[in-house]
């Protein structure tokens, strides 16, 4: 503690053995994804579903997701960069001065661009193997919080996405970035998947689909995400430096298409009968 702030310094390797490091981000971003496809896994075999819709979900989900997420994060926060560099979008590699190519693994992926990619996933789903669109995309629509709040937990050992400045007494040093006391944000954002998660479980658990139709559970996670997003931008320190001086940053703005098709899935959903593209069962 100092003058009565967290200093936060801690080591993000957990071990190095025969030039391979291992590191917490990993072992959480892991972990998260691992338990959040269990979730879904057991939601599908609950239902019925063959296996094969499981299967084909996760190859689509890991494609798409990342590509949904690295592009965005390009597109959006460093477009000028990007746009003069294609290939690093896509690949861990970075363009020296010299024309020589390094890898750098990958910096820079995007959640918004990530939700993305996971809807499409599930609408090739559909086309691939006939899958019901609102009920899989229920069952995502709780798992992905599980593995939300595992990820900022791993942003939070590597001391990024850091908070704002701030003079309240839970504030953080996040040394590895300056020696400013800063709001713990990733905590913030951690907690509240993990309470998420929590809440949209225990209420598929308990109601299932007798007291709501397919979409429900999608349209209210959208709802709850997205003004959580757009709140806690707030507390959190700007990611690129043309956001200085915005009173809406980028993340914020990528938040209301989120909550608006929230809306308007909930409300679609829960009115209209089943039937078209969205046909649902289980």
């Amino acid at each position: 503690m100092v003058k009565g702030y967290i200093v936060w310094e801690p080591d993000p390797v957990v071990f190095t053995a025969g030039g391979l490091t291992v590191r917490w981000y990993g072992i959480t971003f892991a972990t998260g994804l691992v338990l959040a496809a269990w979730y879904v896994w057991r939601r599908f075999r609950r239902k019925g579903y063959p296996q094969g819709y499981f299967d084909a979900l996760m190859v689509l989900s890991f494609v798409l997701i990342f590509l949904g997420a690295r592009l965005c994060h390009c597109l959006f926060y460093e477009p000028g960069y990007y746009l003069s560099h294609p290939v690093e979008m896509v690949f861990p590699v970075k363009q020296g001065t010299d024309g020589s190519w390094e890898f750098t693994g990958f910096y820079g992926l995007a959640s918004h661009g990530g939700a993305a990619g996971l809807v499409c996933a599930v609408l090739l789903l559909r086309l691939w193997k006939g899958a019901p669109v609102l009920a899989v995309m229920d069952d995502l629509a709780i798992a992905t919080p599980l593995a939300g709040g595992f990820i900022r937990t791993g942003n939070l050992i590597n001391s990024e996405i850091v908070g704002a400045a701030t003079d309240v007494p839970w504030a953080f040093v996040f040394t590895a970035y300056d020696q400013v006391p800063r709001h713990p944000a990733q905590i913030y954002e951690a907690t509240f998947y993990f309470l998420l998660f929590g809440v949209m479980a225990t209420l598929c658990r308990r109601w299932g689909y007798e007291r709501v139709r397919p979409g429900f559970y999608l349209g209210v996670t959208f709802i709850a995400i997205a003004v959580f997003r757009f709140t806690v931008e707030f507390f959190k320190e700007v990611q690129v430096d043309f956001e200085q001086g915005m009173s809406i940053n980028v993340g914020q703005w990528l938040s209301v298409p989120f909550a608006v098709a929230g809306v308007v899935i909930l409300v679609l959903s829960q009115r209209k009968g089943r039937g078209g593209f969205l046909k649902n069962s289980k």
